[in-house]
């Protein structure tokens, strides 16, 4: 990720599945992890915008794959946290189907950060 010019990053899109997501190419990288860990946060702190991803104190408050150009064909993926999250049982089913979908077939996906 070396040459990534990361405070020009900007908001793209958000889906709920990969069917919803821009065409699978150019590289992906996307942060994964429980709910409330702070991978949005830490997407924040690397591009040094303070509210590029939205943040919360309330777990699975991201609940969308969310996607961030820093340049043509090179995104960051900020993805739904799998575990706690006070929201009902198909939501959190739906969630789970969403990330292994994505982290299965998104052939533009080169790294993830738990």
């Amino acid at each position: 990720m070396t040459n990534w010019n990361y405070q020009l990053t900007h908001f793209v899109t958000s889906a709920p599945d990969i069917r919803h997501l821009p065409a699978d190419t150019g590289i992906e990288v996307a942060f994964a992890g429980r709910s409330n860990a702070g991978k949005s946060s830490a997407l924040n702190t690397l591009t040094n915008q303070k509210s590029l991803a939205r943040t919360s104190k309330t777990p699975g408050r991201t609940q969308l794959i969310n996607l961030f150009e820093v340049a043509e064909g090179k995104r960051l993926v900020d993805l739904p946290g799998y575990g706690y999250a006070q929201v009902p049982e198909e939501m959190k089913i739906k969630w789970q189907r969403a990330l292994g979908e994505y982290l299965e077939k998104r052939l533009c996906l080169k790294a993830w950060w738990c």
